[in-house]
């Protein structure tokens, strides 16, 4: 089976991974660190804002099962694209919203599906969301992992 990676950034990676997880065609997740300028970081240096990184989930999926545009309109959906580096009660640039994509073609979907967003209208405040090329991926600790699972 031929698999594929998606890195999206939408907020505390806890609620994102759970959501994504449910998605078929999903193989696996991981949530971490991504987007900064530390090497090793753990989540105590993220949330003290010392690392630049994201809180993000790293998707394995079965692109014959779900697509990445079918993967972008499930981060749309989950997230507010137009509050700066906050997601509800979360505040901090570790809770920016962000596609890392890992290659051309990845970005050029990640560029249209934006644009499609805005031209739809659906936010009356402009769409803060980055879309960045991949860096380091850190995975976070394993109490972070399937956080919201472990604890039903």
């Amino acid at each position: 089976m031929e698999t594929k990676k998606a890195i999206f950034a939408a907020g505390c990676f806890w609620g994102v991974e759970a959501t994504i997880r449910k998605v078929p065609g999903v193989i696996s997740t991981r949530v971490g660190y991504t987007g900064g300028q530390f090497t090793e970081p753990t989540y105590r240096d993220v949330c003290f804002h010392k690392t630049g990184h994201a809180e993000a989930i790293e998707i394995t999926f079965d692109p014959s099962k779900v697509s990445f545009d079918e993967l972008l309109d499930v981060f749309w959906m989950i997230h507010n694209p137009t509050t700066l580096n906050r997601q509800g009660p979360d505040v901090g640039t570790q809770y920016r919203s962000a596609i890392f994509y890992l290659n051309p073609l990845q970005k050029e979907k990640a560029i249209n599906s934006k644009a499609n967003l805005v031209r739809s209208k659906r936010f009356k405040t402009p769409i803060v969301t980055q879309i960045v090329p991949a860096s380091d991926f850190w995975e976070a600790e394993e109490y972070h992992q399937q956080y919201e699972e472990k604890r039903r």
